[in-house]
């Protein structure tokens, strides 16, 4: 098969588009023929430094495509069938396992990181891990929101629980986590100011359905959202950024105002002043991922129109170094998508 392969970290050159063996799926695993696959923030960062890498290495965290093989004891599949592919490697025993909760597994692992991912002809995968993809969902489409949408839908729904009649602030909503952030706190009933680095972005977020847009790179946003708030500031706050929005969006919060983060882009570490967190009793929560059934909820709902990932370009396969460096200059909206 092709796929792409790196046999260092490195810069986007380290990627090399080369022929490699066919996987053989394992016990329980299933061989998927990829249709699509999302290129995200992520695979960035494996490319360039993240621990934990076997090399040579394939990565792509956000897949779907169809059964090729079933590898022994596999059942309830066949080939051909339509899948798509819950990201979060799992044991399947451990007590949040048991209880549904799969993306807080003692051996919690991401497909595309702790093992070869998407950016391939073919992948093994748990067969636990694959769910229908019904066809009223294209591939393209399919390769654009497991990752984001379900993380998203992670963030909002279950760990901050935003309730209709909220208002949620989503930083940088142009990107792919961000246009979906936006539409399920809609979906949700809030009212959602949105933050983005250009008037055309903000456009965009709006026909989302934003309430209101704040350009943050010429406006003050904790300024912007005291005005739209009538100086009362935001219930929630959609956070993934990191140092460069962090003062920012502890300073937008109103009483008793939860922010929910589940990256760093632009750094690992943030500097925090801890009176607010008592006097004004802020909230913060981490979050990664989300579940199967959160994830088997985020489908229906795609499938039914009721969210919509939204595609910027789709890439040949072979052309995955391009895709990177795209999404390196920030220049897009919505997400980039592989395609073998």
């Amino acid at each position: 098969m092709k796929a792409i392969v790196f046999h260092q970290q490195g810069g986007p050159e380290v990627l090399q588009y080369q022929q490699v063996k066919d996987p053989t799926p394992g016990q329980g695993e299933v061989l998927v023929a990829v249709k699509a696959c999302g290129v995200n923030r992520l695979d960035i960062w494996i490319r360039q430094t993240l621990p934990g890498v076997a090399l040579p290495h394939i990565e792509g965290s956000e897949f779907a495509g169809e059964i090729a093989a079933l590898g022994p004891g596999v059942e309830g599949w066949k080939v051909s069938d339509r899948v798509l592919v819950y990201n979060a490697r799992h044991c399947g025993r451990c007590e949040w396992c048991l209880v549904g909760e799969q993306n807080a597994c003692y051996k919690f692992g991401i497909i595309g990181w702790v093992t070869d991912g998407g950016y391939a002809e073919l992948a093994t995968v748990p067969a636990r891990n694959c769910l229908p993809l019904p066809p009223s969902i294209s591939w393209e489409v399919a390769g654009a929101f497991p990752l984001t949408f379900l993380t998203s839908w992670h963030m909002l729904m279950t760990r901050v629980e935003v309730r209709a009649g909220e208002t949620v602030l989503v930083q940088a909503a142009g990107s792919g986590i961000g246009v979906a952030a936006v539409q399920i706190a809609k979906l949700a009933g809030c009212r959602v100011i949105a933050t983005a680095g250009s008037d055309a972005k903000l456009k965009r977020v709006k026909e989302l359905g934003a309430d209101a847009g704040i350009n943050y790179a010429n406006q003050s946003v904790p300024d912007e959202v005291r005005r739209l708030t009538d100086g009362r500031g935001v219930d929630v706050v959609f956070e993934h950024v990191g140092p460069a929005t962090w003062e920012g969006s502890l300073k937008s919060l109103a009483k008793k105002g939860r922010v929910v983060t589940c990256g760093a882009t632009t750094g690992p570490t943030v500097s925090v002043e801890l009176r607010p967190f008592y006097t004004a009793q802020h909230t913060v929560l981490g979050s990664v991922l989300g579940t199967i059934r959160e994830l088997t909820e985020v489908i229906r709902l795609v499938g039914e129109g009721k969210l919509r990932p939204v595609i910027d370009t789709v890439f040949p396969l072979k052309e995955a170094a391009a895709a990177q460096r795209r999404m390196m200059d920030r220049d897009i909206f919505g997400k980039l998508v592989l395609k073998p």
